[in-house]
């Protein structure tokens, strides 16, 4: 990634329609994580090279401070580079905690880095895809937070300074997360706002929407506008370990596999 890149300009707004996907999102992987690094690992061999193309729909890592700046991620890179390396393809976008990937980590791991929101074909069925985070209006903060983030003069900003200046701005933004306690934003701002998921699904011009972001794995069949929500992965907090993806039958339905 040049420094004048702005990864939010980066991503792209077509792609090539997919024939047998499998969809995860907010994997969350970070150095204090192995037990999920190991499963994402464990997927990436026996689970991924089933389909055709694997999905990443945002948050595929903790946290990404610029495509220079995690050398951590060697390892995951590397693997990923494998998958693609095959001849199947790799569709990555960037979710709320990993924004800054950018097209110098996309051309590591031979991946096609994909605009928020986008939609794509599938099965020939066009299907709107997204992190989700964009239709949590009722919570406000952050949609301003995200404002902010999402400006190509703050990202390019951000990737101007040393690393080591970038990892601090990422410890204060934590620290100031934690005193202010998220977890006490009701339910009901935290949550996808069926409305707003309609408004940019009709823009779009597509009857099925695939997000992640909320954690809360499901299939909104009914839902003015049907909505799949994919699960989250935790394998590091005590009597926790979870996963699982989004798949299309031979018709073109998608079905949710929780583990």
């Amino acid at each position: 990634m040049t420094e004048k890149t702005a990864p939010v300009l980066a991503g792209l707004r077509s792609v090539p329609p997919l024939t047998n996907p499998v969809i995860i999102s907010d994997v969350h992987l970070a150095a204090n994580k192995p037990k999920t690094i190991m499963a994402f690992l464990r997927f990436l061999k026996d689970v991924a090279p089933r389909y055709a193309e694997l999905v990443i729909l945002g948050d595929l890592f903790d946290y990404w401070m610029g495509d220079d700046a995690t050398p951590d991620a060697e390892p995951i890179i590397a693997t990923l580079k494998l998958y693609s390396a095959t001849g199947r393809r790799l569709l990555v976008m960037p979710g709320d905690r990993d924004l800054l990937i950018g097209p110098d980590f996309a051309r590591a791991c031979g991946a096609e880095l994909l605009s928020d929101p986008i939609v794509i074909s599938v099965k020939d069925v066009p299907v709107l895809f997204a992190h989700g985070d964009e239709w949590c209006v009722r919570h406000r903060p952050y949609q301003a937070w995200r404002r902010i983030t999402h400006s190509p003069a703050w990202q390019v900003s951000v990737l101007s300074k040393p690393v080591t200046e970038r990892v601090a701005m990422l410890q204060e933004a934590e620290d100031r997360a934690v005193a202010e306690n998220p977890g006490e934003v009701p339910p009901a701002e935290r949550g996808i706002i069926e409305s707003s998921v309609a408004e940019s699904a009709r823009a779009a011009g597509v009857e099925l929407v695939i997000h992640g972001h909320t954690h809360r794995p499901g299939a909104h069949v009914n839902a003015v506008i049907e909505r799949w929500e994919l699960p989250s992965w935790e394998f590091d907090r005590e009597g926790c370990a979870k996963s699982g993806w989004i798949t299309f039958r031979e018709g073109g339905r998608p079905q949710i596999q929780l583990l």
